[in-house]
């Protein structure tokens, strides 16, 4: 027979949870701001053109060599939209951050082969604009 969680026990796991999460949290705030204070806010500019194909290409592009966790891609991307990046741009960028890892590449093609992972990433990376351009067209809708 299974145990049942008491509140005060899932209260306890939700502490634990939150608390480890903090450093991460914490890391990527700071990176952010470190971001911020570097790069010029006209930077921006040049990288996405305000075209949703291809501000979605870009952003799915610039998240699959950034890859990391979802945590943070939320964090990411509400301050690339404070910076006046478009919602196309973001939303490629954190769905590919998460479900594409061409750094992870070669331990996921050893793992589970070359070709699987392969076709993985070529699928989550079309798969992250088609996301992105259905989003930006269902919340134009809203």
């Amino acid at each position: 027979m299974l145990a049942e969680n008491t509140p005060k026990q899932a209260v306890f796991k939700a502490a634990k949870a939150i608390w480890r999460s903090f450093p991460i949290l914490l890391g990527a705030m700071l990176l952010v701001s470190l971001a911020n204070t570097l790069i010029p806010k006209a930077t921006y500019s040049y990288l996405f053109f305000k075209n949703a194909i291809l501000d979605s290409f870009i952003g799915s592009a610039i998240g699959s060599v950034l890859a990391g966790n979802p945590i943070t891609s939320y964090v990411i991307g509400g301050e690339l939209l404070t910076q006046g990046i478009s919602l196309t741009a973001v939303t490629a960028f954190v769905v590919a951050w998460v479900t594409v890892g061409i750094v992870q590449l070669p331990a996921e093609s050893i793992l589970l082969g070359k070709r699987f992972a392969i076709t993985r990433n070529i699928a989550a990376f079309l798969f992250s604009i088609i996301v992105a351009i259905i989003t930006t067209a269902i919340m134009g809708i809203i």
